[in-house]
């Protein structure tokens, strides 16, 4: 063969090799649900629009090439609403249903956003993968261990991209954080405490039980409760559904942003080996409520223990970090700030904050101590991730890489969370996990709980 051609033979190959790659890819595309190129808009459905939810949605509808088909909502007001935000943004209103097989059955929709009531959250990430899109699911991702397995099945099974509400992982500070605890900075990692102490969501608020009633016009409680079994309606439950076992995973649904945030900068650990709780509803005893106010668990991991404080009556001293704090160049006062990281190395320790708040990291003698902070060595600012975590999603969905928040990392931190209320549900028992296969050694009932009762027609499937 002359030079000639071969270089012939090189060119009119590799071009052959391109245009069936391209068009693969596109084949490949269409039958995914992915966007076919980078530069394709990115059609997207919102499937729940109270509060966090619509947050969740504008920050991608102000992302470029994005638009917003649909809102689903089973309550027309919060429905309504969100789409005549969302008008606002794109300058044209997405399509309203009460259905979320509209939203899934179309063929257009690249990806959903599940911003329900925690207890609907699986089910709908499972049959927003077999319905070939790719999901964003707030937090916690699951309302049980068994349950988030599923939804990491179906991801896997159906090669969605699956993105867990734990914006922290999309915030530059806790990148730095990690690679800083990676290469030494704090020696070996052996202990972390993590903190949740205040009143709105751990268990601090007093419940008055209050009767059950007829629903409100526009809303369908049916649909609401889901694979929640039967019940009547009830005001409370209603808007305060985190506060209500089987409607939430526990610590009041939000402890998973500093448990995430902990296992993200130490490396992200598998399960725990074992978990145990100590604590109860102490301050508000005689009331009607369930979930703990005062709740301390230990997790063993290898070579490493952590904690969880989680506390339902100490608002008058402890502080949520402020949004502004988290949007400047602040630290806040670390020893009362009530949703903080303390992570101890051979060498050094570490402040962390989630959600922003940044990270320090102290050393020092006990001549120090008279200071009453010692000495920072290390430290970066850190920004309210919610945006960033957005665009990450939305990059995903166009180059099918895995996102910064990936399902299984999901599953992991919120099954924490999860461990922890089986714990304390079961008398403060000590569980002893078989990480492997995600039931327990020791105790069978622990085991009897992991699959929670679900409603016909929405029943999750042992095979997703």
């Amino acid at each position: 063969m002359s030079e000639i051609t071969r270089r012939s033979f090189v060119t009119k190959s590799a071009q052959a090799a391109t245009t069936l790659a391209a068009a693969t890819s596109v084949l490949t595309a269409r039958r995914t649900g992915a966007a076919e190129s980078p530069n394709e808009k990115v059609v997207l459905g919102l499937i729940g629009a109270g509060g966090r939810g619509r947050m969740v949605i504008k920050n991608m509808a102000n992302l470029d090439n994005v638009e917003i088909k649909y809102v689903c909502d089973v309550e027309d007001a919060r429905g309504k609403g969100a789409v005549a935000e969302l008008e606002q943004i794109q300058g044209s209103a997405p399509t309203l249903t009460d259905e979320m097989r509209d939203v899934l059955d179309d063929k257009d929709v690249h990806g959903v956003i599940i911003a329900t009531p925690e207890h609907w959250h699986a089910l709908a990430s499972v049959w927003a993968c077999q319905a070939g899109k790719d999901v964003y699911v707030e937090k916690n991702i699951s309302a049980s261990i068994w349950e988030g397995r599923k939804i990491v099945e179906a991801a896997r099974k159906y090669k969605r991209i699956v993105q867990a509400g734990t914006q922290t992982r999309s915030a530059p500070y806790m990148f730095a954080a990690r690679d800083y605890i990676r290469d030494g900075g704090l020696g070996d990692v052996l202990y972390v405490k993590v903190f949740g102490m205040y009143s709105f969501v751990y268990g601090g608020y007093p419940r008055k039980a209050v009767p059950d009633s007829d629903p409100p016009a526009g809303l369908d409680w049916d649909r609401w409760l889901g694979p929640v079994p039967d019940r009547p309606y009830n005001k409370q439950l209603h808007r305060q559904w985190y506060g209500y076992w089987r409607f939430s995973g526990g610590n009041g649904s939000d402890a998973i942003h500093t448990l995430d945030a902990a296992r993200m900068v130490i490396g992200d650990p598998p399960h725990p080996k074992s978990v145990q709780c100590v604590g109860g509803r102490w301050k508000h005893e005689d009331d009607d409520g369930v979930m703990p106010d005062v709740q301390i668990v230990t997790y063993e991991f290898d070579r490493m223990a952590m904690s969880l404080d989680c506390t339902g009556f100490t608002e008058k001293y402890m502080f949520k970090t402020p949004m502004s704090m988290r949007q400047a160049d602040q630290f806040p006062f670390w020893p009362r700030s009530t949703s903080r990281v303390e992570i101890y190395g051979t060498k050094r320790m570490m402040y962390l904050g989630r959600v922003g708040g940044g990270w320090q990291v102290l050393e020092g003698g006990p001549q120090d101590l008279s200071a009453g902070f010692g000495e920072v060595v290390e430290q970066q600012h850190g920004r309210f991730p919610d945006e960033p975590h957005a665009e990450n999603f939305v990059d995903c969905i166009r180059t099918r890489k895995t996102p910064n928040a990936d399902v299984e990392q999901g599953h992991l931190s919120s099954s924490l969370e999860h461990l922890a209320t089986l714990s304390y549900r079961l008398g403060n028992a000590k569980l002893v996990l078989d990480g492997e296969t995600e039931t327990f050694l020791n105790n069978d009932e622990a085991t009897q709980q992991l699959k929670l009762p679900y409603r016909d027609n929405y029943r999750m499937p042992d095979e997703v």
